[in-house]
């Protein structure tokens, strides 16, 4: 895209924002049956009977989870065709490359037990997450509904947090779960504690503290006249 010019992407970039948002509700849905409506057991859950319409069902819900996780990378790709070269930070890039790995030990090793409380709450996020992208590419008029930007990576990391806490505990339960994987979900979950934890101080605290600290500071002196004269500088 060097020495091209940016698509104008808006309508496909809508149309693929409502797909997120209806695939992750779906998603949501299953994880709650799943969670709420068997005999999940929050300490510690291992899979269920393979032969059994619950495993079945959750496994083809994990196996779709896995998928949208592949889907995902269509947003780097978005951002390369228009040319938004500063969306593609740090934390996208690690984001976008852990989560289809996750997804893939998921699907292939665990589609079910303890590990679908990741993508039950990743999902809910996610749907949150493209109802806000899908707002903010309809225009200005929607801009004013928009004042919630900061608070989608708190949820982030609320999301990561109880995933690290829930994870953690299960570590003192004994289930048909692994434990490698246990230990695998906590590591997960500190890096991108870590990671959005930066981006939130970062964007929200100290760009907040910056532009403090840079506004118009004003002080008096007289002039040569004797009359007060205001000065107008900027602290840097």
């Amino acid at each position: 895209m060097k020495e091209r010019k940016p698509y104008n992407l808006k309508n496909v970039i809508k149309i693929y924002n409502i797909f997120q948002i209806l695939i992750s509700l779906y998603l949501c849905y299953e994880g709650t049956r799943y969670v709420f409506f068997t005999d999940f057991n929050f300490y510690c859950k291992g899979l269920n009977d393979p032969d059994s319409e619950v495993a079945k069902r959750i496994a083809s819900a994990v196996w779709i989870y896995f998928v949208l996780k592949i889907i995902d990378l269509m947003d780097t790709v978005f951002f390369v065709l228009r040319k938004s070269n500063r969306q593609i930070t740090q934390l996208h890039l690690h984001h976008h490359t852990l989560m289809p790995f996750a997804g893939w030990i998921a699907v292939t090793y665990m589609p079910g037990g303890q590990a679908v409380i990741i993508g039950y709450i990743n999902s809910f996020v996610h749907a949150v997450m493209y109802t806000y992208y899908l707002l903010a590419g309809l225009g200005d008029t929607y801009k004013k509904y928009l004042w919630w930007k900061k608070y989608l990576t708190m949820l982030q990391l609320i999301q990561f947090a109880i995933i690290g806490v829930h994870s953690v505990r299960s570590l003192f339960y004994s289930c048909s779960y692994p434990i490698v994987l246990k230990i695998l979900t906590c590591l997960y979950a500190a890096i991108f504690i870590n990671m959005f934890g930066q981006f939130y101080y970062n964007s929200y605290i100290k760009a907040k503290n910056t532009k403090s600290n840079e506004s118009p500071k004003q002080n008096t002196k007289k002039n040569a006249n004797g009359q007060t004269k205001l000065i107008t500088d900027r602290v840097k």
